[in-house]
């Protein structure tokens, strides 16, 4: 594991190849274990188009969006609850974040070739003074990041396999989203695309 951010705007930081080809691996085999007992879905938005990355979650509660709006709920759509986190992801967590209280929520999003994800504030949780890390894996991917306000300068980086991000400070409500993957610029997953885990405080 690497110390020390290579990018800081605004108080998100990104710690580039945080993860070795070897934790990355190991990761991934973790993922595998979520994802057999929370299969990936793809949620509607409010207003009724699929989005286009597919997701799943683990923790004590899970992301989710239809017709209601987005919301955490306890359980996978399948009715099963969501397993547990993993030690070696919060492991990360801890690293980088200190002594924040345990994440409540890792969700996992898998991009596919054309997927990507809006620019939108992450503001569902109860408390918003608690960081959101975000562990890359897979092909590249184009974040961009700007202020509070949908219409502010933003600046973007492309976030490789095994760069973790961490948004906190004025960075925790900042405008953020990915506009596109590099497709098969990783050989990491077999059949390509990017998957990026998301931990959360959530009440």
């Amino acid at each position: 594991m690497v110390a020390g951010a290579n990018f800081n705007f605004n108080g998100c930081q990104v710690y580039k190849g945080y993860l070795d080809r070897f934790e990355q691996h190991a990761l991934l085999s973790e993922l595998r274990m979520i994802v057999s007992k929370a299969p990936l879905f793809s949620p509607l938005t409010p207003w009724g188009k699929p989005m286009s990355v597919k997701m799943t979650s683990a923790g004590k509660y899970g992301w989710y969006s239809d017709h209601k709006g987005y919301r955490y709920i306890p359980k996978h759509p399948n009715g099963t609850h969501w397993p547990e986190i993993p030690r070696s992801i919060q492991a990360i967590w801890h690293d980088l974040c200190g002594d924040q209280p345990n994440p409540e929520c890792c969700l996992v999003n898998y991009y596919e070739k054309k997927a990507k994800m809006g620019l939108h504030q992450d503001k569902d949780e109860k408390n918003l003074m608690h960081p959101v890390l975000s562990i890359s894996l897979g092909d590249d991917a184009l974040f961009r990041i700007g202020g509070q306000n949908k219409n502010d300068r933003t600046e973007s980086i492309w976030l490789s396999s095994g760069d973790v991000l961490v948004m906190s400070g004025a960075s925790r409500l900042a405008y953020h989203g990915i506009d596109r993957i590099k497709y098969g610029s990783s050989q990491l997953l077999k059949s390509g695309g990017r998957l990026n885990l998301t931990l959360r405080v959530v009440d």
